[in-house]
């Protein structure tokens, strides 16, 4: 099951670790306009930016640079403009433009529909992707959203997670449910299966907004992905 390292408890915030699976690779990718340019994988996205990584090479973009670009997605392409934050040599980290007309085309790209009728059954998926134990159900869909499903050794239902960009919902038995906000996060290699370590920030109240966001989302999720038992546990949990 997805292991929880370690709390740290402030005045302030509660920041906890969790190692979850990484999937290998991703479908949605961005090409920057220039000529003979890298085809990077977007690892992570929201509404205000994105992060890019070469599986093979490096670049050489710049921080502070400005870039323009398309974003490929299910068969759609989005055009893009923005400005590095930061950068190591296979990875950079971009902000949007600003403009209303670029997050408007943002908003439609990342709407909760439309995320939902691209997760694929990773549980399903011959890739040679490990299952960790107790991992019964994984749904991806890209850059922006999985839902992990863990179960006891007796069959029943442990914990569900929800991760939708910087958004994370649990619901584990006994405890329910809570929410927290995504703060960093860091590929781990091991020999066995590929990692991310996530930093969350946990919410000191339930933040209901994220919970009905997990909603709207698990409405929309084809329950061919699971069985209807499994998906219907997770709408009554989340139903606001």
């Amino acid at each position: 099951m997805s292991r929880h390292l370690n709390l740290v408890e402030s005045d302030f915030e509660q920041l906890e670790k969790i190692i979850l699976p990484r999937f290998p690779f991703t479908y949605m990718t961005f090409k920057c306009s220039k000529k003979n340019a890298h085809v990077f994988e977007v690892k992570d996205i929201s509404n205000s930016g994105m992060q890019l990584g070469l599986k093979e090479g490096e670049h050489n973009l710049k921080e502070k640079q400005k870039i323009h670009g398309f974003i490929h997605w299910g068969g759609d392409e989005l055009e893009i403009t923005g400005t590095i934050k930061w950068r190591t040599n296979q990875r950079i980290g971009v902000e949007f433009s600003t403009q209303a007309s670029s997050r408007k085309q943002m908003d439609g790209l990342l709407e909760l529909e439309r995320i939902a009728g691209l997760m694929k059954p990773v549980h399903r998926l011959d890739y040679g992707v490990d299952m960790p134990g107790g991992l019964k159900y994984w749904l991806r869909s890209d850059g922006p959203v999985e839902i992990f499903v863990w179960n006891h050794s007796d069959g029943e239902m442990a914990k569900f997670q929800i991760l939708m960009m910087e958004q994370f919902v649990e619901w584990e038995d006994i405890k329910g449910l809570k929410t927290a906000r995504v703060m960093s996060k860091r590929d781990i290699e091991t020999p066995l299966i590929t990692e991310d370590e996530y930093v969350f920030k946990i919410d000191e109240n339930l933040d209901d907004e994220k919970v009905e966001r997990a909603f709207s989302l698990a409405k929309f999720v084809d329950s061919e992905l699971m069985t209807d038992d499994a998906m219907d546990f997770i709408r009554l949990k989340l139903r606001p």
